[in-house]
């Protein structure tokens, strides 16, 4: 029998080695890794059928139902997915839940398809999600955290871009973190999100940095949610306010909310029905803010809004736009960032444009230009 094990789980991570999830695809759905792909030994229907039987009838008879459920043709597609993918990654690795009898088939029949030995994780999904977990503890982390903040449009995304110590909790998110922040694809799941979050900061941590650089951001980016005691560490760090003319962040606005969003919306959906969809999810955002926007700034937006909308359809121009999202960063998204840096207790260190904050970065965080 092939026991090749590993619970290397650092190396998987700074080597960024492939991982076959062999877990039934409900399973992958709710929580899995960077860099896996769901091959499953048995579908959700098969693994639900030899549920019953383990339940029912013990191990001996559920694993015997297993095989016969998968076998001839069957077992033949799934073997064949496997080594399709070990031919263009050949250091991948096999998991599943525990590391037990599915990732331990696995092995076996790729070995009799192959003779080629295959490592499966010791302690499978749940040692590797354990391994994650304790990653986020804040005792874990071996760099001074340094928030980068300023107000909506600043450019803090495109400076973080350019740190090479910087962790993007909006990119790991995949939303901008704000009410208008959500992108046309979906954000990972809590569990995924938890995950992708470790891998990074592990990543971070081998490195070896002194500083992490941040975004200012609330617990909440999107539905995703930062685990308590790292959100209290991350805020612990001292404030860097990144600061720009009020014309070029209402241009720097526009083209994420506005062009740059229809244009995902209208790649999905074609032009006429994607600008569709987009209008709703625009409008749906108003809405969201109601109560602290105020019921005639609300009105004033929704108006501005929908007059910009109309007249694109007729002209085609979408910088007819600017009037309503200039109304939302004077009167709500300004107002609000400011409230908020003045209830809270933080050092802000450094106040600059971006040539001059990444200059202030560069010498007194340590960093490096990303590569």
């Amino acid at each position: 029998m092939i026991k090749f094990t590993s619970n290397d789980f650092i190396k998987i991570i700074i080597e960024d080695i492939p991982l076959i999830d062999v877990r039934a695809p409900i399973e992958y759905e709710k929580g899995a890794f960077l860099n896996s792909v769901n091959l499953p030994i048995m579908n959700d229907e098969e693994r639900h059928l030899v549920g019953i039987c383990y339940k029912e009838k013990g191990n001996e008879e559920a694993v015997k139902l297993g095989h016969k459920l998968v076998s001839g043709e069957v077992k033949q597609i799934r073997i064949d997915a496997w080594v399709s993918q070990l031919e263009k990654y050949p250091e991948s690795m096999i998991y599943c839940f525990r590391g037990g009898q599915r990732s331990q088939i696995t092995q076996e029949w790729i070995f009799e398809a192959t003779g080629k030995s295959v490592a499966r994780l010791d302690g499978g999904y749940k040692a590797f999600r354990n391994y994650l977990i304790n990653a986020l503890e804040p005792s874990e982390q071996t760099s001074m955290p340094i928030l980068l903040g300023g107000l909506t449009g600043a450019g803090k995304s495109k400076l973080l871009e350019k740190l090479d110590n910087s962790i993007d909790l909006e990119g790991i998110a995949n939303h901008r973190g704000s009410s208008f922040g959500r992108f046309i694809t979906p954000q990972p799941t809590q569990i995924n999100f938890e995950n992708n979050l470790a891998f990074a900061l592990i990543k971070h941590k081998n490195k070896d940095h002194k500083y992490m650089i941040l975004e200012d951001e609330g617990q909440h980016v999107g539905k995703c949610f930062i685990y308590k005691p790292l959100f209290e560490y991350f805020t612990s760090g001292k404030l860097v306010v990144l600061e720009r003319p009020f014309e070029e962040r209402l241009n720097a606005t526009m083209n994420e909310y506005v062009i740059e969003s229809q244009a995902d919306y209208i790649k999905a959906f074609g032009q006429e029905q994607g600008l569709l969809e987009w209008s709703e999810y625009i409008k749906t955002s108003i809405d969201r803010i109601k109560s602290r926007l105020g019921g005639d700034w609300h009105k004033k937006v929704l108006e501005a809004f929908g007059d910009a909308f109309t007249r694109q359809s007729e002209s085609g121009k979408s910088d007819l736009h600017k009037n309503w999202v200039g109304i939302l960063l004077n009167e709500y998204y300004d107002p609000m960032y400011e409230h908020q840096l003045k209830k809270r207790d933080i050092d802000i260190v450094f106040r600059g444009n971006e040539k001059d904050t990444f200059e202030y970065l560069k010498y007194h965080c340590e960093i490096n230009p990303r590569a």
